[in-house]
């Protein structure tokens, strides 16, 4: 199994003047995931090289396993600080795409035309594409092969209204991943904030918040190793 990561090059939390980025456990917990059942990661980002962390996601208290484990992992940390750059990515190479999110991906991948096109190919592929908390905002401009939105129709999650309100930048973020969704047909459902909620339909995977990373790495595994025990 070959799959890859994008993670945003998007640093500035509008303007605010606060620093942004990924979101490092909804990185680090489906790197692990996807490389202890066997799959070989690749990063990319469309910038290339290390991806701007958001500093809340590495306080204290939002330390896990997964976190801890990457900082105690050379290798990972080499592999963060040297993505690829998307543009130079080819769709056929990979079986599967997970994008982390963080507030980053509402900037720059969720208007990024090589993102965009990658995903499209993908999942006209009939491959996995996996997206977790802000993430599912990258599907904003993705495109069915009629020309329809990628989401249309389709059971999806997102970072919920009520959490951007609860994180205090409704008014500072681009769009609302809820609200997008919707807008372009999602057929959009969550769970209680902050808790684990995933939502398959076919080969899209979409996780509601950061505590929802485990488990959308998980459904993608299993979507990769056993495709037809996998209904919508």
């Amino acid at each position: 199994m070959k799959i890859l990561m994008v993670l945003t090059s998007h640093d500035r939390l509008g303007d605010t003047g606060q620093k942004t980025g990924f979101w490092l456990e909804e990185f680090t917990a489906p790197y692990f995931i996807l490389q202890d059942a066997g799959a070989t990661v690749t990063l990319a980002s469309p910038l290339g090289g290390q991806p701007p962390l958001d500093p809340k996601s590495d306080t204290p208290d939002a330390q896990t396993d997964s976190t801890r484990r990457f900082k105690a992992d050379p290798g990972a940390q080499k592999a963060l600080a040297s993505t690829v750059r998307l543009s130079t990515v080819l769709p056929d190479e990979f079986d599967a795409v997970f994008y982390p999110g963080g507030h980053g991906p509402l900037w720059d991948l969720a208007e990024d035309p090589r993102s965009i096109a990658l995903i499209q190919a993908l999942s006209a592929a009939g491959k996995p594409v996996a997206a977790v908390c802000h993430a599912p905002g990258v599907f904003r401009h993705v495109k069915n092969p009629d020309g329809t939105p990628l989401v249309k129709g389709k059971q999806v999650t997102g970072f919920t209204n009520t959490e951007e309100a609860a994180a205090g930048l409704t008014k500072i973020v681009p769009f609302l991943v809820e609200d997008a969704l919707k807008t372009n047909g999602g057929l959009y459902s969550k769970g209680p904030d902050w808790s684990s909620y995933v939502r398959t339909d076919g080969t899209l995977i979409t996780g509601q918040n950061p505590a929802s990373s485990i488990e959308a790495a998980q459904v993608l595994i299993r979507l990769l190793l056993h495709p037809a025990g996998n209904a919508a």
